[in-house]
């Protein structure tokens, strides 16, 4: 399997945009959370977490694929996929716990911390109640896919509001790194 390190320099080859950087690393530390949880591959999780967005600002018209087809190329049949079934629409199937993990925390992870960019203390007192309450708020972070955020919960097996919970539990243990 790639290193970190490998994948930190690819990353760091494809993406600038300190917000999107900030959205991987914030992806990266909860899919590790959830690895530990289910006992599966904590670098593995973290990795898939990194790069899943990896070529998004350098590629947009052709996201995910560059980023599959390099890892497909560094012989990472597992990562790519599951990257590449991160968005529902993509009509990728979810052939283990990993892909659907990923899907689970990508949208819901960048809505949480919008949620956290309006409160006067970030994520500090942030709960699930409010989240869930933005989440009918059509208008806030309007280009969240809220259909994403219910079929990753779905298709993880996991009550939507633990599963915010989980997530707003290690952002906030990693508040200082992503500035929330």
């Amino acid at each position: 399997m790639i290193t970190r390190e490998t994948a930190q320099n690819i990353l760091s080859d494809l993406t600038k945009n300190p917000s999107l950087l900030r959205h991987m690393r914030s992806i990266e530390l909860v899919m590790r959370a959830y690895a530990r949880k289910y006992n599966e591959d904590e670098d593995q999780w973290g990795i898939a977490g990194l790069l899943h967005d990896a070529d998004y600002e350098a590629y947009p018209e052709k996201h995910p694929s560059v980023i599959v087809e390099k890892l497909t190329g560094l012989n990472e049949p597992v990562l790519a996929h599951a990257i590449s079934a991160h968005y529902t629409k993509w009509n990728v199937p979810y052939v283990n716990l990993l892909d659907k993990a990923l899907l689970a925390c990508d949208e819901l992870t960048g809505f949480i911390i919008a949620c956290c960019q309006v409160r006067p203390d970030g994520i500090a007192s942030l709960e699930p109640k409010s989240v869930i309450k933005k989440l009918k708020d059509k208008s806030f972070a309007a280009k969240v896919e809220r259909d994403e955020v219910y079929k990753g919960a779905e298709l993880l097996g996991v009550d939507l509001t633990e599963h915010i919970e989980f997530i707003i539990g290690v952002l906030r243990d990693n508040k200082e790194e992503l500035g929330i």
